[in-house]
């Protein structure tokens, strides 16, 4: 028996994520992280209501909602100076927050990644996975049993599988012999300097971001707490710089001196545009910026690793618990290499032309270059995989990512709000509940039957419901038919228009997953 069911090579947010994702479906994991410690460097900051979806799933959308960054009070600016913001009434001021119709989450500020962590790092830890600081892979051997892995403590510990999960520099990826291709790093060299600053308390509001184009710092002032901020600027000049020049930085672009500021750390950095040949080798998986590495306009970074580790935990799980064969996890890279390139042309189209976007007009510009609107981007894409039958790739509109989640075998499972207990609401998003679902229209008894013959054959948790008329209709879905929903709410198969018949259920489930329902 192998040491753990899983190693994860690096433990920042999207390494976390993963352990949080298997200890989710029952599987412990070991994380290990060069760093001493987490890094107290906000990095990324926006998460999409997709990525609010994995955190909803888990039970950890009250904790995410804890941390969010919600201090400044306008919404986007621009100007020369943060004292020369425009705060007459109503200038810059956001839109009030509003429900995203196509998702049962509200984004409700920032998420800067170092209170992502804070919520990641306990939570895996509650589900089973041991987190060692300190300590990277040194080194990878493999057979078809089992990983074994070196690290910089002295250990050699066997594993199931393997994740890297170990950023840009991914040293995973060069032991495992995979390529990358791509432009590799773009553009100049930028630094991040976290300061803490009562700016909201000196100004009376501030805006949650501000484009400053003083001609001699200019950047990116981001609220990344109560009083903390991160200024993205240009070095005035080669080497490191020094704490004195952040702060002439800073004060220079705050516009007064007044205002007590102290630097917390600088953190230099360079856009990469990087994407692993294979996102797979052997019993080793790549997510997140081991996998691929995107320009940052757009937030697609983060969000695309999240939406990695959530595809493959599920996949790694069933194949763990005797649920699955080896023919789930190569749908993993079929998947979401598919989603990296995708990603990664829009997000190079933003670098070229912001207003792609910032711009919510510019729908005839991102139509004529092939740019897809922002939510599209996040969840309105498909897939085309072994572990989607007949997928439906091409979507309706690459602007309305309502009108794309149409209940297409390969697209995820629209939502709608349905009542729930005690006067609740659910989503149909959570019918699924982390595993195979069958959720059938409202005279689909028979298919409803047929999953719990299928389930107990199989032995593992494959949940049915009903749907009413009105949500039927809107998934396209006759009165007797059914949808065949998967562990991450994607939408697997769809019944064809017959009588419901078991074999047909129990033959789609043989070929997402590879095994057979054991004999009676």
């Amino acid at each position: 028996m192998p040491d753990f069911p899983v190693v994860i090579a690096g433990g920042g947010t999207v390494g976390l994520a993963t352990a949080v994702f298997l200890g989710h479906h029952g599987i412990p994991s070991l994380v290990v992280e060069r760093r001493p410690a987490p890094s107290v460097h906000p990095r990324a900051l926006g998460l999409s209501p997709r990525t609010l979806e994995f955190f909803r799933e888990v039970g950890l959308g009250e904790r995410l909602a804890d941390v969010a960054v919600r201090s400044a009070d306008l919404g986007r600016a621009e100007a020369r100076t943060v004292a020369e913001i425009d705060r007459s009434e109503g200038a810059g001021a956001p839109a009030p927050a509003a429900p995203f119709p196509a998702s049962p989450v509200i984004p409700l500020g920032h998420y800067p990644q170092d209170r992502i962590d804070s919520v990641l790092l306990p939570a895996a830890r509650e589900r089973g996975a041991t987190v060692a600081f300190g300590t990277e892979v040194t080194a990878v051997e493999q057979d078809a049993d089992q990983v074994r892995v070196a690290l910089s403590d002295g250990r050699t510990v066997s594993a199931g599988y393997l994740v890297g999960a170990d950023g840009v520099n991914s040293a995973v990826r060069g032991m495992l012999g995979i390529g990358t291709t791509g432009p590799g790093v773009i553009g100049e060299t930028t630094l991040n300097i976290l300061f803490t600053a009562d700016l909201v308390g000196h100004f009376g509001s501030m805006p949650t971001m501000t484009q400053i184009g003083h001609p001699d710092v200019r950047g990116v002032l981001l609220a990344v707490g109560e009083r903390r901020w991160v200024l993205h600027t240009r070095p005035r000049s080669e080497g490191t710089p020094s704490e004195e020049d952040c702060l002439a930085a800073v004060r220079t672009a705050l516009g007064t001196a007044d205002v007590p500021v102290e630097i917390l750390s600088v953190l230099p950095w360079r856009a990469t545009v990087r994407m692993a040949d294979r996102f797979r080798a052997g019993r080793a998986f790549l997510v997140g910026d081991a996998a691929r590495a995107v320009s940052p306009l757009g937030a697609f970074g983060l969000n695309t690793g999240m939406a990695d580790a959530h595809n493959l935990a599920w996949k790694l799980a069933m194949v763990l618990n005797g649920q699955a064969a080896d023919r789930l996890l190569e749908s993993y890279h079929d998947e979401r290499h598919a989603v990296a390139e995708l990603v990664t042309r829009q997000a190079l189209l933003r670098w070229e032309n912001p207003r792609l976007h910032w711009d919510p007009a510019a729908v005839a510009e991102r139509r004529a270059v092939g740019g897809w609107n922002a939510p599209m981007v996040t969840m309105g894409y498909r897939y085309d995989s072994s572990a989607v039958l007949d997928p439906v790739v091409d979507v309706p509109s690459t602007e309305d990512v309502a009108a794309s989640l149409d209940g297409a075998p390969g697209s995820r499972l629209p939502h709608h709000w349905l009542s729930g207990p005690g006067g609740s609401r659910v989503s149909t998003l959570d019918l699924p509940a982390s595993r195979f679902a069958v959720l059938a229209g409202p005279a689909g008894d028979a298919w409803c039957e047929a999953a719990r013959k299928a389930a107990a054959a199989r032995g593992m948790d494959l949940r049915t419901a009903r749907l009413n008329a009105a949500i039927a209709a809107a998934l396209r879905l006759a009165d007797t038919d059914a949808l065949l929903v998967r562990p991450d709410g994607f939408i697997a198969w769809r019944s064809p228009a017959t009588p419901a018949d078991p074999a047909l259920l129990e033959e789609a489930l043989t070929a997402i997953t590879g095994v057979a329902a054991k004999p009676a």
